[in-house]
Parts: structure tokens; C-alpha cells; sequence
């Protein structure tokens, strides 16, 4: 009797590694320079005052201060008050 070994299972096992997304920084948490604020696929939230957007979507302190949340149209607007 011919037998066939189930080769398929090994693959569907494999699973990406997290890439750590989401918010870093919450609504009045201090931060310095460069700390990362958000960490996100595409622009879900926007980039206010004293924030800078880097290539790959990520939000981060431009300046020192205090981070604030606020909604501008229907989106999410971060920004930092030093």
C-alpha cells in the first residue's frame, strides 16, 4: 500500500515575530528629544506641534515638553507643549 507522508503541516506553523507598534508616550508624560511617542502602520495619528513624522510612519518628540492628544477633524493629533 502506497503511502504519502503529510508535508503541508510544518508550514502553516510559522509565525511573523511582533514589531511592537502602538503608542509609547500617553496623554501629559514628559519626554526629551527624539523619544518616540507612537509607532504605527500608516498614518492612523497625526503629527502636531513640536512632533516629527520619520519614513515609516513612527511619531516622535522634535522638542522637550509635555505630550498632548486632541482630535482635528475627525483624526487624532499628537503634539508636544514644552
Amino acid at each position: 500500500m502506497a503511502h504519502t507522508k503529510a508535508g503541508g503541516s510544518a508550514r502553516i506553523n510559522k509565525d511573523s515575530i511582533s514589531k511592537r507598534l502602538g503608542v509609547k508616550r500617553n496623554h501629559g508624560q514628559s519626554v526629551t528629544v527624539g523619544m518616540i511617542i507612537i509607532r504605527q502602520r500608516g498614518s492612523n495619528y497625526k503629527a502636531g506641534a513640536g512632533v516629527l513624522r520619520a519614513k515609516d510612519f513612527t511619531l516622535y518628540a522634535g522638542i522637550a515638553g509635555q505630550v498632548q492628544y486632541s482630535t482635528h477633524h475627525g483624526k487624532t493629533v499628537v503634539s508636544v507643549q514644552p
